[in-house]
């Protein structure tokens, strides 16, 4: 099966371009969204509360994750910790996941793809692009978060303009722009490596 990594920053879109290649028929393994299942095994909440301290925790054993974020995205240090206790468990669930399907190709999605290293273990990159201004305003206003902390988890990963450097392929996700051609020129050169 070929793997194919998808990346950008926060705030690009990525996404919004995946729902445009599952359209297509490709199946779509979203890290974010499968990482935060693990935070319903309590074995891996307790990994978690050890890695991080016991303030990551209420007193019913659930994981405050606003608490993670603040920790994580000022302490360099413990991010890489989390995402090392993380990543691997992703990506062998991708790699099982992905051996039953039948597509042409499956799609990883993870805005730190380059930074862990997962673009290694891809066939090919794409990259969602989208300059930092537009980025900072749509996030802004879909999570009512400060610039200064959206920022702050932006330093956590490679510029938005290193990512594009080193993809394959680019998706640029401006509003008017042909996003739907793009994702389906990209898809026609996949199937046919």
């Amino acid at each position: 099966m070929k793997c194919i990594g998808l990346t950008g920053g926060i705030g690009c879109g990525k996404t919004t371009v995946l729902k445009e290649f599952e359209a297509l028929g490709i199946p779509c393994f979203v890290a974010d969204s499968h990482a935060a299942t693990y935070y319903d095994d309590a074995s891996f909440v307790n990994d978690v509360k050890v890695l991080l301290g016991p303030q990551v925790v209420d007193i019913h054993g659930n994981v405050d994750k606003k608490a993670i974020a603040e920790i994580v995205f000022n302490d360099s240090d413990a991010l890489q910790r989390l995402n090392a206790l993380i990543h691997p468990k992703v990506m062998a669930d991708f790699r099982q996941w992905a051996e039953f399907q039948t597509a042409p190709y499956v799609i990883l999605e993870s805005a730190i793809l380059y930074e862990y290293g997962l673009d290694r273990q891809m066939d090919s990159i794409i990259a969602v692009y989208l300059e930092k201004e537009e980025r900072l305003r749509r996030l802004t206003l879909r999570d009512h978060t400060s610039r200064a902390a959206l920022e702050a988890r932006m330093r956590n990963q490679l510029s938005a303009e290193e990512k594009m450097d080193r993809a394959d392929f680019v998706v640029l996700n401006y509003e008017g722009n042909p996003r739907k051609r793009q994702v389906a020129t990209i898809d026609s050169r996949l199937r046919m490596l």
